[in-house]
């Protein structure tokens, strides 16, 4: 078995090319599995990940998280691949899905914000004469965050990708998904608090009647 930490140096063979390979994992002290000689081949060759068929031995190799070691993977290995490169075309239809990700997660941190600042609330960190102000402003925040991942989701919506884009397909559809979650977050933070400032309402009246 390799000794931790220690890269491997791999042949990959692909079509006409052949590229010479040292596969380290990130952690130091473990030792470098097939996910990390992947990502090292999606960067030499431009072949995603989840489109690479890697061959060692007549063998598929499939199993990510497997180390080297345990697939029969040593140093001086000749791995094949086969698989699909993304066109320029597609990389720059990716760029804009990936930029588009990055925006989800500055929204992302936003609804994070509201939901601590409510929680706050909730547990009674806020003087009692200052909630019904701060609900409102968190109810506008809320609100505000919401249409913010419309706005995202209409933009994702609006990039039409042809049939053999798989890669962008793939990313398309994850982001859709994750955009779906964080509104429905949205909607039940809105909700609870709306419920949060009836009830501040109504302790109000029974103080004044």
């Amino acid at each position: 078995m390799a000794a931790p930490g220690a890269a491997v140096t791999v042949t990959v063979t692909y079509s006409n090319e052949k590229h010479s390979i040292q596969v380290a994992s990130p952690q130091e002290d473990s030792e470098p599995t097939l996910q990390d000689m992947a990502l090292l081949i999606e960067q030499v060759t431009g072949v995603p990940v989840p489109f690479q068929k890697l061959i060692y031995k007549g063998k598929s190799l499939k199993e990510l998280e497997q180390p080297l070691s345990a697939l029969g993977v040593k140093n001086g290995c000749k791995v094949m691949l086969i698989g699909k490169r993304n066109s320029p075309e597609e990389e720059a239809e990716l760029k804009k899905l990936k930029d588009l990700e990055k925006s989800v997660e500055q929204i992302a941190n936003k609804l994070e914000e509201v939901n601590k600042e409510f929680t706050g609330i909730q547990k009674g960190f806020l003087a009692k004469d200052l909630q019904a102000e701060a609900l409102k402003q968190l109810d506008k925040r809320i609100k505000g965050t919401a249409e913010q991942f419309m706005k995202i989701l209409e933009q994702i919506d609006a990039i039409n990708l042809p049939e053999n884009f798989s890669d962008c397909k793939l990313k398309k559809k994850g982001l859709v998904k994750r955009v779906q979650a964080f509104l429905a977050q949205c909607d039940t933070i809105e909700g609870n608090i709306g419920q949060e400032m009836d009830k501040l309402q109504s302790k109000n009246l029974a103080l004044v009647e």
